[in-house]
């Protein structure tokens, strides 16, 4: 069977295997609380779970840059970002074609100055504050679970 021949669900599955991820920018906003450090989650936009917020790399944009302008548009936040990644996740994202295509964030930990009620996708997704173990709990992709997790493990440990 060639591929031309092959059914899409085959061909996609395929693809899977052989085309690289994609990079994207994720921005891991956390801020401290009385009960320790706190993260703040966003709902996807069909609203199906919990993500932080992320997005594609943008155009005179460094990747920590990008993630920061994620965090403002889908969350509400601004403050310090991390220079460097603190970790990286994976996942199907489902284009509106019906093809997956891998996607892989880099994760920029935010330390969160300001919180905004107004902001550029407020009335398209919910945000809510996590403890570190909570969140671990209501995400899904593994690598940000186990991220997630050790965070919190650090933090019960100072």
């Amino acid at each position: 069977m060639n591929v031309r021949s092959m059914p899409l669900e085959m061909l996609n599955t395929v693809l899977e295997f052989i085309r690289p991820a994609f990079v994207q920018a994720a921005a891991l906003c956390l801020r401290d609380s009385p009960n320790g450090p706190e993260v703040l989650l966003v709902q996807t936009l069909r609203r199906e779970h919990w993500i932080t917020p992320k997005g594609w790399p943008m155009r005179n944009k460094a990747l920590n840059q990008a993630a920061a302008i994620e965090a403002w548009e889908e969350a509400g936040v601004k403050g310090a970002i991390s220079a460097e990644p603190i970790g990286a996740f994976t996942y199907t994202k489902i284009k509106k074609s019906g093809l997956p295509v891998q996607c892989r964030p880099l994760i920029y930990r935010l330390d969160v100055s300001e919180l905004c009620d107004t902001y550029p996708e407020a009335k398209k997704r919910t945000r809510k504050w996590f403890s570190l173990s909570e969140a671990a709990e209501v995400v899904k992709p593994p690598e940000l679970k186990a991220l997630l997790q050790r965070l919190a493990e650090q933090s019960r440990q100072t």
